[in-house]
């Protein structure tokens, strides 16, 4: 997928919720030293430091020293701060949550989340404990029931105070708890990805796509980026600084893409065209509905454009 090196037209359809890349969403050990000195080089667009699956029980309380270290040093403005936690059904959940705040991240991820009353119960901690509206909050879907009741669970970020703002599906629980099989194209995963993917976009909410687990493999992964584009993921969860960039490439905006994107803003833009819900363009009728597409698309190409000058 080329670059988009074009800066956008217009504005964004709504200014308030301005453009959040998350094409690539690193998750790091929150207790590896070397790893978390190393994402001060890396072009991600969010990390997610782990106090969950990636550290061992007998490191957890170490690790969030680590981590607290890590961030107090070095916190770069343009990556995106994710915490994953331990649940909460652990004796590590709630004073990962409570040591989560002091850090200040953008975002908290809940692993396991099966329920409303999970994320309830989170933003009822959060609210209790001062946390600033600014925080969102972020939702592993990776067991039978999470995928049961995804539409559920995003309708509280919906609600008065809701926090939710994205998915994370978890296929390697998924597969554990199901029995499904890790096959190179997730046959049989789709369509439950599909149906997490659906509730999220119900509710307004990014998703995010579950991780590849063979970072060596760098045709399987560009598949399965391509694949998960093509489903409507924002992005791409990843666990190698190898999958940044091809990450960054195949969920960024193609050039075509973005070239006709830009040709409708500008046909809408005629005076001519002003009033009109419904254009003829190149033999083509574009709506009102493609304008605000390729408005956000536009937005999009900006904002990595952006990021690539900044950086």
């Amino acid at each position: 997928m080329a670059k988009a090196g074009h800066k956008s037209r217009m504005n964004p359809p709504d200014d308030r919720h301005p453009v959040r890349l998350r094409r690539s969403v690193l998750c790091v050990p929150a207790d590896n030293a070397r790893a978390l000195a190393k994402v001060a080089t890396l072009a991600c667009d969010a990390v997610i430091y782990d106090l969950e699956d990636a550290v061992s029980v007998d490191n957890k309380v170490a690790a969030r020293q680590t981590l607290a270290g890590h961030l107090k040093r070095e916190r770069r403005s343009d990556i995106e701060v994710i915490v994953r936690v331990n649940d909460l059904k652990t004796p590590f959940g709630e004073k990962d949550l409570a040591f989560a705040l002091t850090l200040a991240p953008d975002a908290i991820l809940l692993p396991k989340v099966e329920s409303p009353q999970d994320i309830q119960t989170v933003v009822d901690f959060l609210s209790e404990n001062d946390a600033p509206d600014t925080l969102r909050l972020w939702a592993m879907i990776e067991t039978p029931r999470g995928v049961l009741n995804a539409a559920a669970i995003a309708e509280t970020g919906r609600t008065r105070g809701g926090r939710l703002d994205c998915f994370v599906p978890g296929l390697n629980d998924l597969r554990k708890e199901t029995g499904v099989p890790a096959l190179p194209s997730r046959t049989y995963l789709a369509s439950w990805l599909m149906q997490i993917l659906l509730a999220a976009r119900s509710c307004g909410l990014d998703i995010i796509d579950a991780v590849f687990n063979d970072f060596r493999d760098g045709a399987g992964f560009a598949a399965e980026c391509r694949q998960g584009r093509d489903m409507g993921f924002d992005g791409k969860m990843l666990i190698h600084p190898a999958q940044i960039g091809p990450a960054n490439d195949h969920f960024g905006v193609d050039a075509a893409a973005l070239a006709e994107a830009l040709s409708i803003i500008d046909a809408f833009a005629l005076s001519q065209n002003a009033d009109k819900a419904v254009i003829n363009l190149n033999g083509l009728m574009v709506e009102r509905l493609h304008l605000d597409q390729a408005l956000r698309l536009a937005a999009r190409a900006e904002a990595i454009r952006k990021k690539e000058t900044d950086t």
